[in-house]
């Protein structure tokens, strides 16, 4: 799989507004903003990355995926102190 692959998995099953995806191949990073993450605790929003991308992960085309997850307010916060 490529960044781009993954990407494309997330985003069509999760409403993203930002989604960045990146990695060597075999160990992957994902910044994921969405608003299907409000009112739920990291573990709850990492499940619903992982069911977009489960049939891969099953398959071993996707050995691990770290993420961070934002909703859009949290996201516009963490570029306000960043800044």
């Amino acid at each position: 799989m490529t960044a781009d692959d993954i990407k494309q998995c997330i985003a069509d099953h999760l409403a993203c507004e930002h989604l960045v995806v990146d990695g060597d191949g075999h160990h992957w990073y994902a910044l994921i903003v969405s608003p299907a993450f409000e009112g739920k605790r990291a573990i709850q929003r990492h499940q619903l990355v992982y069911g977009t991308v489960r049939e891969h992960m099953d398959s071993e085309a996707l050995h691990a995926l770290s993420m961070k997850t934002f909703t859009p307010a949290e996201w516009v916060q963490a570029q306000q102190q960043n800044n």
